[in-house]
């Protein structure tokens, strides 16, 4: 490992940074605190600018080079948002909060960023500038969208935007990326059925959304099993199904929902279509009156190719020589770093966490000792990046 020696000493003070933020989970765009906490950091690292309230809650530090030195921006971004979960480590920086935790490695993401912004802005040893961005609501929100839609990139003039995450499983020290599609486009869906209700011992009298329901669940299935390409991947899965108040009482109405996952937009297009056209046609079939509400979420996360190539390279030049893998199979997970990915050139890269749980786990923590890999791994990237 090549890491940054400045880097390695200040592990302890990061991991403080980062389990003071793990304590005091927020969630979406309510990370006032955690924001706070950002922008007082990146002006005590001396910073040139420091603006709050990006895309509602967000926070860009920028950071300028050698004096003299002209050169264009890139963009280092960080997600802040943390999970409606109840923890269940024990830790003592574990959650203050019941129901809110820090169960994707936020926390982790924030710390490492704040670690480089502070090396960067100590030795500026690059030309033009570094944004690092510091994004609130990934889980669900869509803060990446709103951040590009205040104008972020433009009026930072941001020309290259590279995102991070850990992986559990990934071991410590080893990086994984790949061109092109990473993680999927995340669409959901909701669905209202009306019937006839009625006595559950007369259903002769009725028109029941359950039956008419439980039919539809099935036959969204063949969207995957028939309709698309068997070297395609989609992902149709209902998450609620909700209706009925007793035992015996059939019930007029029936909510469904759920989400849809795909890596292209062809599949994207075929599985919104295949929706629409199975709801309307079963719940006739049934004879129950049936709505679909569509709604496109976050976008295919898709890395550019030579962005890519160049985060692998900066990735090989910290871990050494077979510690990257650049062709790692994409994920059905999603990722709203996806909307900067649209607006600018860039690349997402995973990070090993070790063995530990699970994303999205009650029992996940971030590792600490993946710490001087994340920021001597965005110190490089910047300083390779804007190098003179």
């Amino acid at each position: 490992m090549q890491l940054v020696a400045d880097v390695v000493s200040m592990k302890d003070e990061v991991a403080e940074w980062r389990r003071t933020l793990h304590a005091d989970p927020e969630l979406l765009f309510d990370v006032h605190n955690t924001a706070a906490f950002v922008a007082d950091k990146l002006r005590s690292f001396g910073c040139d600018e420091v603006v709050t309230g990006l895309g509602k809650t967000g926070v860009v530090g920028i950071i300028h080079g050698r004096p003299g030195g002209n050169g264009p921006a890139i963009g280092l971004r960080a997600d802040m948002d943390a999970l409606p979960i109840t923890e269940i480590t024990g830790l003592p920086w574990a959650s203050r909060t019941p129901g809110k935790m820090h169960a994707c490695g936020h926390d982790g993401h924030t710390a490492m960023l704040l670690g480089a912004a502070r090396h960067l802005a100590a030795t500026r040893n690059f030309t033009g500038s570094v944004a690092v961005i510091f994004q609130p609501a990934e889980e669900g929100g869509g803060g990446g969208r709103e951040m590009v839609n205040d104008g972020m990139m433009e009026r930072f003039g941001i020309a290259k935007v590279f995102g991070m995450h850990n992986l559990p499983g990934l071991p410590v020290g080893q990086f994984a990326i790949r061109k092109g599609p990473i993680m999927a486009a995340t669409d959901i869906f909701d669905i209202a059925l009306k019937g006839i209700g009625g006595h559950a011992a007369m259903p002769h009298l009725t028109i029941d959304p359950i039956v008419a329901g439980s039919a539809i669940v099935s036959s969204l299935q063949s969207i995957a099993s028939r309709n698309a390409n068997p070297l395609e991947s989609v992902v149709v899965s209902v998450t609620k199904f909700i209706g009925g108040s007793a035992y015996n009482i059939i019930p007029e109405t029936v909510e469904l929902a759920g989400t849809v996952r795909t890596l292209s937009p062809a599949m994207r297009d075929l599985a919104e279509t295949r929706i629409s056209e199975i709801v309307r046609g079963v719940a006739a079939a049934h004879g129950v009156e049936a709505s679909v509400n569509y709604l496109r979420n976050y976008p295919v996360t898709f890395n550019h190719a030579d962005e890519t190539d160049f985060a692998a390279d900066v990735a090989e030049s910290l871990a050494g020589e077979g510690k990257v893998e650049r062709n790692q199979p994409p994920t059905m997970g999603g990722e709203d770093f996806s909307f900067m990915l649209e607006a600018r050139p860039g690349a997402f890269i995973f990070m090993g966490n070790g063995d530990t749980a699970g994303l999205h786990h009650p029992a996940y923590d971030f590792n600490d000792d993946a710490i001087p890999v994340g920021v001597s791994y965005w110190v490089k990237l910047a300083e390779k990046a804007l190098a003179a």
